[in-house]
């Protein structure tokens, strides 16, 4: 438009003229024809032109990988040695994108195996097959911290042992397994509850020989979560969340006997009232005694 002709002057606009009408910048419509590319003009990037070019820069890159001793390290570490070390100019981030471009980066910066699908279920399809353990902590005015320990039967959600203790070790982490084991089998001697599997994390309490060789003694097969898995220990950490929304969250405890009173009582409450849409939108007893009256039919 700058290089057409006014139809009154016959003379034309021109550049200036036209972008004072327009409210458009010069150096934007001049920047812009700097980049346009053609043939005899190849695109270039505004501002100063760096000492060395990608393609020598990509190999100043390289050669410090090789030259390094070590192992696995970062685009952070290259770029230092070459502004530090050697002098050159360059920008973090260009190290970083020619690293990037060029597969360089270090290798643990990825997963090294495929991520897992969250495909898989914890969910079972008869009573005893899998239990959840897990613990969790909540302060107290005057005793501190208090340890809440649970056990949980995957396939209904149902909390088949629980425990308050000052102390959490490996004897209380153990203790609402041997409630459910009693409750559900009948006796806690050996062989008790063989066939059931105990989903568990890494802690400490759940990692000794006293609690492994104990589970072990009851024919219990220890079943570990791993990161990154969609069978993990999702039962028992729901239940926690479900426990501290209705009854930890909002209110000071003064004992650890006032936080084992109200664990106690939600308990109970959970166990007989409290809806699952697994379970059919029963509670966890109503649907363990809709199974029972089903199979006696």
């Amino acid at each position: 438009m700058s290089r057409e002709a006014s139809p009154t002057t016959g003379k034309a606009y021109g550049v200036q003229r036209v972008c004072t009408t327009c409210l458009f910048p010069r150096s934007t419509l001049y920047a812009q024809e700097q980049r346009t590319v053609t043939p005899e003009r190849p695109a270039a990037k505004r501002g100063p032109k760096p000492a060395f070019s990608d393609e020598q820069l990509l190999d100043l890159i390289k050669a410090d990988l090789e030259a390094s001793p070590f192992s696995g390290e970062g685009h952070r570490k290259v770029w230092a040695r070459l502004k530090y070390g050697s002098g050159i100019a360059v920008s973090r981030k260009r190290v970083l994108r020619i690293m990037r471009e060029h597969n360089l980066l270090s290798p643990y910066r990825q997963p090294q195996s495929p991520p897992s699908e969250h495909k898989g279920t914890i969910t079972t399809e008869a009573p005893n097959v899998m239990w959840g353990v897990d613990g969790t902590k909540v302060f107290t005015a005057e005793d501190g911290q208090a340890w809440i320990f649970t056990a949980m039967e995957h396939w209904n959600a149902e909390c088949v042992g629980w425990h308050v203790t000052k102390k959490g070790d490996r004897f209380a982490a153990l203790e609402p397994v041997a409630q459910g084991v009693l409750a559900q089998f009948g006796h806690v001697g050996q062989d008790a509850a063989r066939g059931l599997a105990l989903r568990m994390d890494h802690g400490t309490q759940y990692l000794s020989d006293h609690f492994q060789n104990q589970v072990k003694f009851w024919g219990i097969a220890p079943s570990f979560a791993f990161l990154e898995q969609p069978q993990t220990n999702g039962v028992a950490e729901r239940f926690f969340r479900t426990l501290k929304e209705q009854v930890i969250y909002g209110r000071a405890f003064r004992t650890i006997a006032e936080v084992r009173q109200a664990v106690g009582e939600f308990v109970q409450q959970y166990n007989q009232s409290w809806r699952i849409e697994k379970n059919g939108f029963l509670s966890p007893e109503q649907r363990r005694e809709a199974v029972a009256l089903k199979a006696a039919a």
